[in-house]
């Protein structure tokens, strides 16, 4: 049985609240679904905060139900008056419909509404398109905003192994706005998050394949994508489910730091990409000596776990790194993590020499180990 709108605290009659977008598509789908938006049909703002309701932000009629915390948004439309995420101009009426609030909306699958009764709303073919397995856009609009081009690869992420494919004609769409430049006008911060939930989805390979196919990929950040990345990223993407590790395995082996910190990717997801490449040029440790300047390029007395991490990414896309072999750069971690300067400080020693000796001593205790 599918939700039903909390109760309204004191609507006035004429208002009508409908559930929409994500949730309508994934129960249809049969698919896990763990938020609920809804849309407020016949209501003005005051309508809402005069029955509890929180408004969220002055630039969009987004308010939270004081019990659920639920969003619910007045039925809009929107039209592009500039560049960029504040380009719009926001038309939120009780005159507005809801097929026009469903109109603006990037895919005819998340264009469907149900209402309070079970009734499904569905004026854009969106049923349709799920049963067909389509992602197809509802309307010109949108080319409003280049950031749907991310948004529909990873939806592309998220259903492929349902057999989900981009309609021909909104890859054509797609394509045209990538070659007409409009992509400049995104904001890197937008992108990386469309990439970040992209990375933590079914098939993120999809995500950068499908970017790659409408040569958007390269003018947001530097990727190589080659066949041997992408499966890199499928086998980390049964062995991991953070963006961390998948994106470390992804760019990893071909990480470019001077690039990739033009984009807004951030620092530990890019820390750790230059770890796994500076693991993988190294190879894994001949020796206990091997393995502590492994572990001091790692920066692994001060990195907390992240060199953990970056072990771990190693070890899954690069079988020279065997369980074994990281076993035993784990041990001399535990080892020499105890070995401080304060003995050698006691001692006299001094700047370098104090350095050396801690070096000496490390080696000398791990050596068994190799």
């Amino acid at each position: 049985m599918s939700p039903a709108a909390p109760k309204p605290l004191a609507l006035r009659e004429g208002i009508t609240i409908l559930r929409v977008g994500g949730a309508v598509r994934d129960e249809l789908l049969g698919y896990a679904f763990d938020e609920i938006d809804w849309v407020v049909v016949g209501a003005n703002p005051h309508d809402l905060l005069d029955a509890g309701f929180k408004q969220v932000g002055n630039d969009f009629p987004v308010f939270l139900h004081p019990e659920t915390n639920e969003e619910y948004a007045l039925a809009r439309t929107e039209r592009k008056s500039g560049k960029g995420y504040n380009g719009f101009t926001v038309y939120a009426d009780p005159n507005v419909t809801l097929e026009e609030d469903l109109q603006r909306r990037d895919l005819t699958i998340n264009a469907m509404a149900r209402s309070r009764e079970g009734k499904l709303i569905d004026p854009y073919g969106g049923q349709q398109d799920l049963e067909a397995r389509q992602l197809r856009h509802v309307s010109a609009s949108f080319t409003e905003d280049p950031l749907r081009i991310f948004r529909v690869c990873r939806f592309a992420a998220r259903y492929h192994h349902l057999g989900f494919e981009v309609a021909s004609e909104t890859v054509d769409l797609m394509r045209e706005m990538t070659q007409t430049g409009e992509l400049a006008e995104l904001a890197p911060d937008r992108v990386w998050r469309e990439t970040e939930r992209a990375l933590c989805e079914q098939s993120p390979g999809v995500f950068f394949r499908l970017l790659h196919t409408l040569g958007a990929d390269e003018e947001m950040y530097p990727l190589r994508l080659t066949e041997r990345a992408l499966s890199r990223l499928t086998i980390a993407r049964d062995q991991f489910d953070d963006s961390l590790r998948r994106w470390a395995a992804l760019t990893g082996e071909d990480f470019l730091p001077d690039l990739f910190y033009r984009a807004a990717i951030p620092k530990r997801h890019l820390t750790t990409s230059n770890l796994v490449r500076i693991s993988l040029d190294s190879g894994p440790p001949a020796s206990s000596e091997d393995a502590l300047l492994l572990l001091e390029r790692l920066d692994a007395f001060r990195q907390g776990s992240l060199w953990d991490d970056v072990l771990t990414v190693v070890g899954c896309i690069d079988e020279r790194f065997s369980a074994d072999e990281l076993s035993r750069v784990r041990a001399v971690k535990t080892i020499t993590e105890t070995i401080s300067g304060g003995e050698f400080a006691a001692q006299g020693l001094k700047g370098t020499a104090i350095k050396d000796a801690i070096r000496q001593k490390r080696i000398a205790a791990t050596t068994h180990l190799y």
